[in-house]
């Protein structure tokens, strides 16, 4: 019998594929992945599970995808002004102690808390994102997944939902419409991305897969929102100390 997902040639070296690696870590390998996550999710998930992390050499690891999308998250929280609204939202019988505690000014104290929460927030909740998802994912496969072939599956949901959110993205760091538009987006698209790629091996009914979609997207936004915390502790200490 022919192998379903035979080797893939080995991108070109060179040009933009290069320049493009390097400076996101986003080469035309990580392309063809997003393209496919998108197009034919099950296919992606099957190779990742069944023929290891590059799926016999044929996608990027589910991480490294995942951590590179979040670089793209990041340039666009940047350009919507960093981190720094976030804590921008505080109470400010909360926050304005803690800044003339730090003897800074405001904008010096919020400079220093964004340099560091936007250091630490992808990698932060790139953690607590995959602890929820891999315990449900492990318990819905048909096969016994160890712990490493469950974040596999975990980071693998994670880029279903993270590449069709991306033109979403640049309303999500917003307050107001903007903001609603952005979490009603990317819940149609958690629960989307879910029944597309998991459709055989996450569930076997559209009842249950609905079901199970709605439940891992709770998990991931409670268990996520506690992320937050030690997200917003480091950058209050930053902005005090720093």
């Amino acid at each position: 019998m022919a192998d379903p997902h035979p080797p893939a040639p080995e991108p070109k070296a060179g040009g933009l594929n290069d320049l493009s690696d390097d400076a996101l870590g986003f080469g035309l390998l990580e392309l063809r992945t997003a393209r496919d996550v998108v197009v034919r999710p099950r296919t992606v998930l099957e190779a990742w599970m069944t023929q290891g992390p590059t799926g016999g050499g044929h996608y990027a690891r589910p991480l490294r995808l995942y951590l590179a999308l979040n670089a793209i998250l990041m340039l666009v929280l940047f350009l919507k002004g960093g981190t720094a609204m976030m804590l921008g939202g505080m109470p400010p019988e909360y926050l304005d102690p803690l800044i003339a505690a730090s003897g800074k000014s405001r904008d010096a104290f919020m400079a220093d808390a964004d340099n560091w929460m936007s250091l630490v927030l992808v990698p932060l909740l790139s953690v607590f994102y995959a602890l929820a998802a891999t315990p449900l994912m492990r318990w819905w496969d048909p096969e016994k997944l160890g712990w490493r072939r469950g974040f596999r599956a975990a980071f693998a949901y994670l880029n279903a939902l993270t590449v069709p959110l991306l033109p979403f993205s640049w309303w999500m760091y917003e307050v107001g419409l903007g903001q609603l538009i952005g979490t009603v987006a990317l819940f149609f698209i958690a629960i989307a991305a879910f029944m597309r790629m998991g459709a055989g091996r996450w569930y076997r009914s559209p009842v249950a897969g609905l079901a199970k979609a709605v439940g891992l997207w709770l998990a991931i936004q409670l268990v996520g929102g506690i992320g937050y915390m030690p997200l917003f502790a480091i950058g209050i200490l930053a902005g005090r100390y720093a």
